[in-house]
């Protein structure tokens, strides 16, 4: 099965499609033009990126409210928080700080910029 998603105007993913791959696929090779006529022909919608549920290519198996960057060729997550950073390499936003590695459950606390131990 092959998966697509479905942009707005501003590349922001606001559905995902599965497509049989007997739809896309030519003479053996898949195809993700073919996708894009076949959803844009169903649901009247053009904008549409063919996303890898394993993420073999466009970094991230995209989910509704990342967004496609053109120029990475990626579909980024939302920005969890505004001090974390991007990942040029994995598109995945990053921690400032490195979380603990003592075995405990940490949850990030942004206005102190540091993990806080959760307890129950």
């Amino acid at each position: 099965m092959a998966h697509f998603a479905k942009l707005d105007g501003g590349n922001t993913v606001i559905a995902v499609h599965v497509v049989n791959n007997d739809v896309i696929t030519i003479d053996g090779v898949e195809s993700e033009q073919k996708g894009i006529d076949f959803l844009s022909d169903l649901h009247g919608h053009t904008l549409w990126k063919q996303t890898s549920y394993n993420g073999t290519f466009r970094k991230n198996y995209a989910g509704i409210g990342f967004t496609y960057d053109p120029d990475r060729d990626a579909f980024i997550p939302p920005k969890p928080y505004d001090s974390w950073v991007l990942n040029e390499i994995t598109c995945q936003w990053e921690c400032p700080v490195a979380y603990p590695t003592d075995g405990k459950m940490y949850a990030w606390f942004e206005p102190n910029q540091q993990w806080i131990e959760v307890t129950n």
